[in-house]
């Protein structure tokens, strides 16, 4: 994966762009939250993910270990260090580049993934992850700007055999969604995001990933944010799914990733509103 240098961010945003888009599909910044930044978010999805119901949505194919990946929903109610998370400056300054500076947040969640763990098939993520219905989607949609813009922060260490996730080099410019038929293709020539606790691996959610099984005897849990363009309905439902509280402590940023100061949908027959974070609309 390319190395993001942040010391020459500004120097580097050209190519950070063209890796995301035309290149490899994944960049990396290595070191981008502190040992205790790790430490404060690992504590809270051990706590959240406990109990053995929290599967995650794309399942392994044995359902003997189907309890040993887990998925946390929702971590902007759970906890200040995932708000800090999001704002993360030189992320924020990346997905501004790629998706424009009003970009919004689509989830952020995590992945726990215990000894074990079966890992996931290969997929593309929201809002492409059902092109395998690709009616739904407009004719000649194309890979030649991105809607998506995922970040994975590893808590623990991700390599080959704590199950790093695989990822396709190029595959973000077919916008296709993976078929069992390209599985041998996929897992012949996939590279892996092998990171470090802290690490922010970015990456274009229009490649092909997935998360590897996990035979290590130790976790392989992850922080999973996605960032969207402004106008891409969100995965999850910040508006109505955060408390009051995160939204009256919550910065400028914060809102524009809540959604909270984009005006659409609105009611044009009202004369007057008010957004939901009491200025007007």
């Amino acid at each position: 994966m390319f190395e993001v240098d942040v010391t020459r961010l500004d120097e580097q945003m050209p190519d950070i762009i063209e890796e995301f888009i035309s290149g490899a599909g994944a960049v990396v910044i290595r070191g981008a939250f502190s040992a205790d930044e790790v430490a404060a978010a690992r504590a809270l999805i051990m706590e959240y993910s406990a109990d053995e119901d929290k599967e995650t949505h794309f399942q392994g194919a044995n359902a003997d270990t189907l309890h040993l990946q887990r998925r946390v929903w929702n971590l902007l109610n759970k906890g200040e260090i995932f708000e800090a998370m999001i704002q993360h400056p030189d992320v924020v300054k990346i997905a501004s580049a790629i998706l424009g500076d009003k970009f919004i947040l689509g989830s952020i969640a995590a992945n726990r993934l215990l000894p074990g763990g079966p890992g996931q098939e290969p997929h593309i993520d929201y809002p492409y992850w059902d092109m395998y219905e690709r009616e739904g989607f407009p004719a000649r949609i194309n890979s030649s700007y991105p809607l998506n813009m995922q970040v994975t922060i590893p808590l623990d260490p991700f390599n080959a055999t704590s199950g790093a996730s695989a990822f396709l080099a190029g595959s973000q410019g077919e916008l296709l969604y993976p078929e069992t038929s390209d599985r041998e293709r996929f897992y012949a020539d996939c590279d892996r995001m092998s990171g470090d606790p802290g690490d922010a691996i970015i990456f274009n959610g229009m490649c092909w990933h997935c998360a590897m099984p996990n035979e290590s005897d130790h976790d392989r849990s992850a922080i999973l944010i996605e960032y969207l363009a402004k106008f891409v309905t969100p995965l999850e439902d910040q508006k109505s799914g955060v408390r009051q509280e995160v939204i009256d402590r919550g910065t400028p940023l914060l809102h524009q990733l809540m959604s909270l100061t984009y005006p659409y949908p609105k009611l044009f027959d009202e004369a007057e509103g008010k957004s939901l974070i009491g200025r007007d609309a």
